[in-house]
């Protein structure tokens, strides 16, 4: 028997339980139990006698007797009552599930250690679904001072699986295993960073002698898991670097050239400078380009983006840019047109929408190479998007894109295509360095010159008529409104009312001829959006009532004021993303964020933090901490951050110093050969046979 046997080996774990252990918490083998660490910790020192309980008490510990136990019918099914005895007084134990296996459980006039939350009802003193044990075996087994508290649910335990059968299971685990539990670490890296061994620190998590000793634990296990996590890509960027190689951009050529001395509409910041020539360097040498392109709304990455795109052309290659959604993949395709009117480049957009004849048309010139740029969607991964020599592939706003989707574009070549993923959701460097520690990143932290600051505002519903007003004072200086409603889901009934309701008191309140309303929503027709989107880009409509498709891409520079309904209903990242639409010109820009009256803790956190800044890294700080860092990314990217102990946004520090360890271990010791590295070396190939390997696209 080892840590990999199944839970069917440990004792008093019968198959019907394994199976619900599988079910609810997603536990198969030995060491999957010992990855269970507790949510919490309840100090079991204390003890109280019946006549010392006062009603304000919370959780109490107490030794007794049984003396009666009956049935008693409810409305609703029936509970078990228990009276419980000391030398002081009497309480009663209630029991609402599991009667018949505490009945027939629990026996009557022997001493018991009862543990549970005090109730206090019709001046009767009572303890809901204890924790009950005999005295005699407690003294048995394994009793910290300490008591862990497990993740559960209610059907564990209603079939019996409470939390004292619970421990039982991990204490079985270690009586039975616990010899099996091998060093991952170097003696060096324990040494220099006082860590306790691996050992030790599984048996304090789950059994604490102290608030010492169980930090001591925790402290070891977290540096252990996001030690192999970095030493895993850090790894994986060495090999990137090495085993595959890049198409080499060897000149900087004509289109370039042409481009950035004719025709570039504004001068670059020194921070677009600095991440070209860091682009530059990789896809001029040898190796395959892997890099992140970080930018906050309005930064000018899209520019960036371009300049790559003809430094690709220039070398005799074709690009691509993939962005998640039609209306930022159109966007994208009229940017990129404006740019080339002058320029003789082939440009097209494919997304789900366009029709076979132009798709096929595609199709052709792609092949033939004679089309340089093909921008589009999820379309792009299509088995029957075949180029002749894709030399780039561009993805934006790339945390909405599953990694095997990426492999698909990563497949398109012999070699891969140099990868630019590109983000305008700030990502704070703890998050960075955890999600992407196998990317280069490169951050454009300056906006272009002339930029304005959003002012932001937080109004009541009650002030709806003054900020209808203070619209109407900007459209009459010729400039434009959006107005956003939270559909968060398209098929809700409810959301797609509110929107509706919107846009009708909008033009109530805007009416014709004076003032003309866009209406834009995902479940439109892409030709009848894609004209809705241009009546309000080309100024003939001065309000856009809008979802959050025009959350990212829509780049209106006349558009000086953005109105969020129902502001408290959006996540920090997305209000951030929705108050870059505006900003985008000369003018003052206004973010007015509407909400009602009744608003949680964590809305006015959200709402108090855009009024007080625009900085899109402060925003994500803040972000991150209320929601966490899988939420922050989104389903498809939060699966590196499944971690069992470790918590990127509170275990910085720890975050920090692992990999800093992680990096001089390969400096080193880059095949980890040497003797005193087998430890790591053997558990970093148990972590990857059990994980599977995708980073190499980013």
């Amino acid at each position: 028997m080892n840590l990999q046997s199944p839970l069917t080996y440990i004792k008093g774990i019968s198959t019907a339980r394994v199976k619900l252990l599988q079910e609810e918490l997603g536990l198969y083998t030995c060491e999957d139990l010992l990855y269970c660490f507790p949510n919490r910790y309840i100090d079991k020192t204390q003890f109280y006698k019946i006549n010392q309980l006062v009603d304000n008490q919370s959780d109490v510990q107490i030794v007794g007797r049984i003396t009666a136990l009956k049935t008693v019918q409810q409305k609703k099914g029936s509970r078990l009552v228990a009276t419980f005895q000391d030398d002081t007084g009497t309480i009663e134990l209630v029991w609402f599930r599991g009667h018949k296996w505490f009945r027939e459980s629990l026996k009557v006039n022997q001493p018991y250690i009862v543990f549970g939350r005090l109730n206090f009802f019709n001046g009767k003193f009572s303890i809901p679904h204890p924790e009950i044990e005999l005295v005699s075996d407690q003294k048995k087994g394994l009793q910290p001072k300490m008591k862990p508290v497990y993740p559960s649910t209610e059907k564990l335990t209603s079939k019996g699986i409470s939390q004292k059968v619970f421990r039982g299971f991990i204490t079985s685990v270690f009586h039975q295993v616990g010899i099996e539990i091998k060093e991952t670490l170097s003696s060096e890296i324990i040494n220099s960073n006082q860590l306790i061994l691996r050992k030790k620190a599984f048996f304090q998590v789950h059994f604490p002698d102290s608030p010492n000793e169980l930090a001591q634990a925790q402290y070891r296990l977290k540096f252990e898991e996001l030690f192999f996590l970095q030493l895993q890509f850090l790894q994986t960027k060495e090999a990137r670097k090495t085993k595959y190689k890049g198409y080499v951009f060897e000149s900087v050529g004509d289109y370039f050239n042409t481009f950035y001395t004719n025709h570039l509409p504004f001068s670059l910041t020194d921070a677009q400078k600095r991440v070209l020539k860091e682009i530059r360097k990789d896809v001029a040498s040898q190796t395959h380009m892997n890099r992140l392109l970080q930018g906050d709304v309005g930064s000018g990455k899209t520019i960036v983006a371009f300049l790559c795109m003809l430094l690709a052309i220039d070398n005799g290659f074709q690009a691509t840019l993939m962005a998640p959604t039609e209306v930022l993949a159109m966007q994208h395709y009229s940017s990129l047109s404006k740019l080339l009117e002058k320029m003789p480049i082939t440009l097209e957009l494919l997304t789900g929408s366009t029709k076979t004849k132009k798709r096929n048309e595609i199709h052709t010139s792609l092949q033939n190479g004679s089309l340089h740029i093909l921008v589009g969607t999820h379309a792009l991964l299509e088995d029957t998007v075949q180029f002749k020599n894709l030399g780039i592939a561009i993805i934006d706003e790339q945390h909405r894109f599953g990694v095997a989707q990426r492999f698909k574009m990563w497949k398109k070549n012999t070699l891969p295509p140099h990868i630019l993923v590109m983000t305008a959701t700030p990502i704070p460097r703890t998050l960075a360095m955890t999600l992407y520690g196998d990317l280069d990143i490169s951050v454009i932290d300056e906006l272009p010159p002339g930029r304005k600051e959003v002012k932001t505002v937080h109004r009541y519903d009650t002030n709806r008529l003054s900020v209808f007003h203070f619209m109407k004072q900007e459209i009459a200086k010729g400039r434009q409104v959006y107005v956003v409603y939270p559909l968060i889901n398209e098929s809700e009934a409810f959301d797609y009312k509110d929107l509706m309701d919107g846009y009708e008191s909008i033009v109530r309140e805007f009416s014709t001829p004076t003032y003309q309303v866009s209406i834009v929503h995902g479940q439109m027709k892409p030709a009848d959006k894609e004209f809705e989107m241009q009546r309000f880009i080309d100024g003939k409509t001065q309000i856009m009532v809008a979802t959050t498709v025009i959350e990212v891409g829509v780049n209106v520079p006349n558009a000086s004021v953005m109105v969020i309904e129902s502001a408290e209903r959006f996540g920090l990242s997305q209000l951030h993303q929705l108050r870059g639409r505006v900003g985008r010109g000369a003018d003052q820009s206004y973010c007015i964020l509407l909400t009602g009256n009744k608003l949680s803790n964590e809305a006015k956190t959200r709402l108090e933090t855009m009024v007080t800044t625009n900085d899109g890294f402060e925003i994500a700080e803040v972000d991150l901490k209320l929601r966490g860092p899988g939420n922050l990314m989104g389903t498809q990217q939060s699966g590196i951050l499944h971690l069992k102990i470790a918590d990127v946004v509170k275990d910085t520090f720890i975050l920090t110093e692992a990999r800093k360890e992680a990096k001089k271990l390969l400096d080193s010791d880059s095949d980890l050969l040497k003797p005193e590295n087998n430890n790591i070396k053997n558990r970093n190939i148990e972590l990857l046979q059990s994980s599977g390997n995708w980073s190499n696209i980013s």
